[in-house]
Parts: structure tokens; C-alpha cells; sequence
């Protein structure tokens, strides 16, 4: 499940470097901060985590962007954050994201990176307008 030639990933929920999520600490270890992004898509408030998903319009979800360290531990990197986003479940358990490759945008640049979409309805979800789960939080509080 991995793409050749892709070492880059996006992320927008509790892997930002805002959060401090004890999972942040991981990715620090493996990938190297490149910058503030964004791709093309909604987020929705589930409570305890942001649901992203892709969309065609001119709505964006704001996060960051990340570049493995080392590209041979790439893949075994990206399966332990798979694990973490529930993107690799048992045969009873609800596949809640999906990775894919994504278009992001940072400054004038184009590039591609890996992105966790949410695989779940969103249905009566709130959704985030700002596309900043941080800035959102600290809304909301």
C-alpha cells in the first residue's frame, strides 16, 4: 500500500505538531517537518478527532507536511501510523481512515503526499469551516 517515490505525508488531526499528542513524538523521530499546507477537502468535527475527507471544490483542510528521514524505513514507518489511524484492522473491526496520495499545496508549490481520509459518514457532523482543526480547538474551548 505504499507508492513508489512518495516519502511525503500530510497530516491535519492529532499528528499535527500542535496537538502533543504522544504520537506526535513518533512522527518527529521519522519524518522531518517541511511546512504548513493544505489539500483540497472538508473536515467535520467527530469529538474526539477530525474526520477529513477529499473534495473537487475550493474548500481546503489546513495541516502540515512531512518528509521521511530515511526512505528505506518509509514503509515500515507509515504501517505503524496506519495501525495508529485504524487503517489496518482486524477482519470485525470498522476500517475508520483510508491512505491515499493527495495533491498538497504549500506556498505556490504543487506536490504529492500521503493523507489518512476519513472512511466513515459525516452525515449531521459539524463541519470546520476554517479547514484548522488547531484553530477550531481553540475556538471552541
Amino acid at each position: 500500500m505504499t507508492n513508489p517515490g512518495v516519502y511525503q505525508l500530510f497530516v491535519y488531526g492529532s499528528l499535527r505538531k500542535g496537538f502533543h499528542s504522544p504520537v506526535y513524538e513518533y512522527i518527529s523521530r521519522f519524518f522531518k517537518f517541511i511546512g504548513e499546507a493544505k489539500v483540497k477537502g472538508k473536515l467535520f468535527d467527530l469529538g474526539s478527532y477530525p474526520a477529513g475527507i477529499a473534495a473537487t471544490d475550493d474548500s481546503f483542510i489546513i495541516g502540515e507536511l512531512y518528509q521521511a528521514i530515511n526512505e528505506h524505513e518509509f514503509s515500515w514507518a507509515i504501517g505503524q501510523l496506519d495501525d495508529y489511524e485504524g487503517v489496518s484492522v482486524e477482519a470485525d473491526e470498522v476500517q475508520l481512515y483510508r491512505r491515499e496520495v493527495a495533491k498538497v499545496y504549500m506556498n505556490n508549490e504543487l506536490t504529492q503526499a500521503w493523507i489518512y481520509w476519513y472512511n466513515g459518514d459525516v452525515t449531521d457532523k459539524p463541519l470546520i469551516a476554517s479547514g484548522d482543526m488547531l484553530e477550531y480547538l481553540s475556538t471552541k474551548k
